[in-house]
């Protein structure tokens, strides 16, 4: 049992909550990997990948000003600011699970099993600390001391077994847990601050977070791959009949 009730308080409504946003179901992710392919037909991995980070700062950093100007909205008060301010917070932690399962089936790595797709959002959100975590935890699961992927996003979503993920699960999300409730705790505060500071305390917040996890995501997984794996590739034209 923790020493700080605290700790099992935030543990157990992370368990209940957090878990539930930080893991997008599978079809939904192809589905919105598919809209996009068929809308840019020619786009290629890398481009694809590169429309997903700009889309995913662009909402989030979007959702923070939004939030933030509610505070000078007549008849909003800070109270209220605060609890829409939480409300954005679940958003801004359902888009980054949903840009970085995409970019993960991009590298044809599934984010099917939601453990998976929990932790290494988790980790991706920790940004080095949360790859040092991965890394850390793979070395000592496989007794070399470093892990022998280059790229550590494979690792969470493939390489490492079932029967050794809730462990590294546990560590990341304990951790996550403290230093996302610390920033966003802030942030949140800063949002609320009326006269329109809170716009833009909380658009700048946003697009700052919101950049990391796409470094840390580009660290995870590397260049793109060459060519998208069947499940989002796009259907062949039609051939036209001889006449």
């Amino acid at each position: 049992m923790s020493e700080d009730p605290q700790d099992d308080d935030a543990t157990g409504w992370t368990k209940q909550g957090f878990d539930r946003l930080l893991s997008v179901h599978r079809p939904v992710v192809l589905a919105h990997l598919r809209s996009i392919r068929k809308r840019n037909p020619t786009a290629s991995p890398d481009e694809v990948v590169r429309m997903l980070e700009k889309r995913y700062v662009a909402a989030v950093t979007a959702g923070g000003a939004a939030t933030g100007a509610a505070a000078v909205i007549p008849g909003v008060g800070t109270v209220a600011a605060i609890a829409i301010s939480g409300a954005e917070t679940a958003g801004f932690l359902e888009a980054s699970a949903l840009f970085a399962q995409s970019v993960a089936e991009v590298h044809g790595l599934s984010t099917a099993d939601p453990e998976r797709a929990s932790t290494l959002v988790m980790a991706l959100m920790l940004g080095p600390a949360g790859a040092n975590l991965v890394q850390q935890f793979a070395g000592e699961v496989t007794g070399t001391g470093k892990p022998r992927s280059a790229y550590w996003g494979e690792l969470v979503t493939k390489r490492l077994p079932s029967t050794v993920l809730k462990s590294l699960t546990d560590r990341v999300r304990k951790s996550f847990v403290r230093r996302f409730a610390t920033r966003q705790g802030a942030s949140i505060v800063g949002r609320a601050v009326p006269f329109g500071i809170g716009a833009v305390v909380g658009g700048a917040g946003n697009r700052i977070a919101g950049r990391r996890v796409v470094s840390a995501t580009r660290d995870a997984f590397g260049p793109a791959p060459t060519s998208f794996p069947h499940e989002i590739r796009l259907p062949d034209p039609p051939r036209a009949i001889a006449g």
